[in-house]
C-alpha cells in the first residue's frame, strides 16, 4: 500500500513539475544581489569575515583571529546601555578602546558591554588595576569578566569622550518568531525567503565574540599549570551554520605547542590506567574547577560515561549552554570540513538553515537526545544531496576530491590516529560548480530526493558522494566523513526515518501546489505544524498484516490548494478517482483473503 501511494504521489508531483518548470528561474542569484531582503540583515560592525572582503580565510586562521580578539577583550556588567560613556572614559585611562558592544540577558534584564582593546597588554593592564568584591564569601578569581560599580566623585570629574559611540546595542537579541514570519511574507520568491531566513537568524558578530571569550575563560583558568593550553570552539558556533542562541562546543588541549629539542625537560606526573579512564579523571577535575571558581558558570554536570566524556554547564553572563571535552580534535576538523562546504557556494548555508527550520517546525528534531534526527545529521544529508543532485549538476565536491588536493600544510591527524587531511585553503581550489539552480529549485529537489530515498538498504557517504550498501543494520546510516567507522545517525529510529520521508513528501507537495495568493505562502506553508496538515499520513499497524493507509485523510477532507493550471486540476481529479477505485479493490481482496482464513 505504501509503495502504491508513492507511485500516486510522484505521478502527481512529476506532472506538477512539467507545468511549474517554466515559472522557475534557473539563473542562480548571488547572495545580497538586488532583492527585497537586503533590509532584513543584521546590523553591526564588520566582523572578521567582512573585513577580509571577498578573500577566503581558512578555518583555523579564522579561529586564531577570533582567539586573538578574545585576548584583547573584557566583558563588563553595567547598569544600562548608557553606562558605556563612563566605562569608555574609565577604560581609556588604561588602554585604547577599539569597539564596545552592548547586550542584555535574563528577565530583569542584566546589561553587559563587551569592550575590545587594540592590544592584549591593555587587557592585562585593566586586570591589574581591577579590584575584588568586598563580600567575604566571594572567591578572589581573576578573569576577563567584571562589573562596573557606581561612579564616585573622582571618576565623575574625568572628561568624557562624546564622539565615541557603541558599535551595537542589544547585540544578542533574538528576533521574534512573529517578526520572522512577517519578513518572509514580504519577500518576492521562495529563494528570497530562504536568504532572509538565513540573514536574520544566523549567529552574529557579538554572539561569536562572546563564545570565544567563554573559551578564553577556560584557557585562563588552567594557564597556571598549563601555559600552552588552548581551548578551541567547534560545531555550529564556528562552522557557519550557527543561529542566534546556539550552544557552544569546546575542546581543551593541555599542550598545544610543538616540542623543541631542548636538553632541559620538565618533570611530569606519571599517569596510570587506560586513556579513557585518565581522560575521565581529567574531565572530572576540570569540572570541579569550573564549578568552584569560574564566575558566571552554573548547572555544572559531568557526563563521564559518554563516548567522549564532557562537562555541560550554563554560562549565565552570556546566556550560552556549553559542552567542554578534552584532547580529541576531530570535532574541530569536522567543523573545518563543514565550514569549507559552506564557503564553496553561497546557496549552501541558506539551504541548510531552511531545512533545519523546517525539521524543527514539523517535529523531526528535538531539544532532548533520543530517537530523533539531529541538526548535524540534517546538515550532512543536505551536503550529500548537493554533492550529487539527481536532476542537476553537482554543487559541492566530495571529501575525497579535497583529500587529493591536500598539501603538506593540510596534514592533520588526531590523537586517536584519525587522518583529517584535506584541502583547507579554497584560494587554491579552482573548480567552480556549473549548477545554476535557484535555492527554491534545490529545496524542492531535496525534499523529492529524500522522500524516495532507500534508507532501508543504502548508506550515505560524503567521502565519495555516492550511496553505499549499509555495512550493518540501522534505520538511517550516514557515514561520518572523518571517522568512517561511525554512523552519525545511529540513534534515529525506523519510525522517525519514515516520518522524515513523509514530511519531505508533504513539503515538496506544498511548494509545488501553492502560489503567493495566500498569506502563508512559500516557506510559511512548509513550516506549518505537522499536526495541522490535513494530508498527513496515518498508518494502522497490525502484526499480521502490512501497513494500511487511512485514505480518508487524503481525499475526503477538502483543503485550499491553489493549482497553477486547470489542466493539472482536472488531472488530479482523475488520479484521485482512479486511486479510490484501486484502493477499494485492494481492500476487497484483503477482506476475501481474511474470510478464507
Amino acid at each position: 500500500m505504501s509503495s502504491f501511494f508513492n507511485r500516486f504521489s510522484w505521478k502527481y508531483m512529476s506532472l506538477k513539475r512539467v507545468f511549474h518548470i517554466n515559472l522557475r528561474s534557473h539563473q542562480y542569484r548571488q547572495l545580497n544581489s538586488g532583492s527585497g531582503f537586503q533590509n532584513c540583515t543584521q546590523e553591526g560592525v564588520k566582523d572578521v569575515e567582512t573585513e577580509e572582503s571577498n578573500k577566503f580565510v581558512p578555518f583555523l586562521e579564522r579561529i586564531n583571529l577570533r582567539r586573538s580578539e578574545s585576548k584583547r577583550s573584557i566583558l563588563v556588567q553595567v547598569q544600562s546601555a548608557e553606562s558605556y560613556k563612563e566605562l569608555y572614559t574609565c577604560c581609556s585611562t588604561v588602554g585604547t578602546v577599539k569597539n564596545m558592544f552592548h547586550y542584555t540577558t535574563g528577565v530583569e534584564p542584566m546589561h553587559f558591554i563587551l569592550v575590545e582593546f587594540t592590544k592584549e597588554s591593555d587587557v592585562l593592564n585593566i586586570l591589574s588595576t581591577s579590584s575584588y568584591s568586598d563580600e567575604s564569601q566571594a572567591v578572589p578569581t581573576q578573569s576577563q569578566f567584571l562589573w562596573f560599580k557606581a561612579s564616585n566623585r573622582k571618576l565623575g570629574k574625568l572628561k568624557q569622550n562624546k564622539s565615541f559611540k557603541l558599535s551595537i546595542q542589544n547585540g544578542t537579541e533574538i528576533i521574534a518568531e512573529s517578526e520572522v514570519r512577517d519578513k518572509l511574507r514580504q519577500c518576492r520568491t521562495v529563494s528570497d525567503q530562504m536568504n532572509v531566513l538565513y540573514d536574520i537568524t544566523k549567529l552574529n558578530d557579538v554572539g561569536t565574540r562572546l563564545r570565544y571569550l567563554i573559551a578564553r575563560q577556560i584557557e585562563s583558568m588552567v594557564s597556571g599549570m598549563f601555559p600552552y593550553a588552548s581551548v578551541y570552539p567547534f560545531g555550529s558556533s564556528v562552522n557557519g551554520y550557527g543561529k542566534m542562541g546556539c550552544d557552544l562546543d569546546l575542546v581543551l588541549r593541555l599542550m598545544d605547542k610543538k616540542q623543541n629539542d631542548s636538553r632541559l625537560i620538565f618533570h611530569s606526573k606519571a599517569t596510570s590506567g587506560s586513556d579513557r579512564s585518565i581522560n575521565q579523571r581529567y574531565v572530572e577535575a576540570i569540572g570541579d574547577q569550573i564549578y568552584l571558581f569560574l564566575p558566571g558558570c552554573s548547572q555544572v554536570r559531568r557526563i563521564l560515561q559518554a563516548r567522549i566524556p564532557i562537562i555541560k554547564y550554563h554560562h549565565q553572563l552570556t546566556d550560552v549552554e556549553c559542552d567542554l571535552s578534552m584532547t580529541n580534535m576531530s570535532g574541530v576538523y569536522m567543523s573545518d570540513f563543514l565550514y569549507i562546504m559552506g564557503e564553496l557556494d553561497d546557496r549552501v548555508k541558506p539551504l541548510i538553515f531552511t531545512i533545519r527550520k523546517w525539521a524543527k517546525e514539523v517535529g523531526l528534531t528535538n531539544m532532548s537526545p533520543g530517537r530523533w534526527m539531529t541538526n548535524f545529521s540534517l546538515t550532512l544529508l543536505v551536503l550529500a544531496f548537493l554533492q550529487k543532485p539527481p536532476n542537476s549538476q553537482p554543487v559541492l565536491p566530495s571529501l575525497n576530491a579535497l583529500v587529493k588536493l591536500a598539501g603538506p600544510d593540510d596534514k592533520y591527524v588526531t590523537a586517536d590516529g584519525i587522518d583529517c587531511s584535506f584541502l583547507r585553503n579554497l584560494n587554491k581550489y579552482n573548480t567552480r560548480t556549473k549548477n545554476r539552480e535557484t535555492l527554491e529549485s534545490l529545496l524542492t529537489e531535496f525534499f523529492e530526493y529524500y522522500s524516495q530515498f532507500d534508507f532501508a538498504s543504502k548508506a550515505i557517504s560524503l567521502n565519495e558522494a555516492v550511496t553505499l550498501t549499509k555495512p550493518e543494520f540501522s534505520a538511517m546510516y550516514i557515514i561520518n566523513p572523518l571517522e568512517r567507522g561511525l554512523n552519525v545517525s545511529k540513534n534515529v529510529s525506523l519510525e522517525e526515518v519514515e516520518r522524515f520521508r513523509q514530511e519531505a513528501r508533504n513539503a515538496a507537495w506544498m511548494l509545488q501546489s501553492q502560489e503567493k495568493k495566500i498569506p502563508n505562502w512559500g516557506l510559511l506553508s512548509v513550516f506549518e505544524n505537522r499536526a495541522k496538515m490535513d494530508f498527513k499520513l496515518n498508518f494502522a499497524i497490525n502484526a499480521k498484516h502490512s501497513r494500511l493507509m487511512n485514505v480518508k485523510t487524503l481525499f475526503d477532507k477538502e483543503e485550499e490548494v491553489v493549482f497553477k493550471n486547470e489542466e493539472i486540476k482536472q488531472e488530479i481529479r482523475e488520479i484521485k478517482k482512479e486511486t479510490r477505485q484501486n484502493i477499494k479493490e485492494i481492500q476487497g481482496n484483503m477482506k476475501r483473503q481474511n474470510t478464507r482464513r
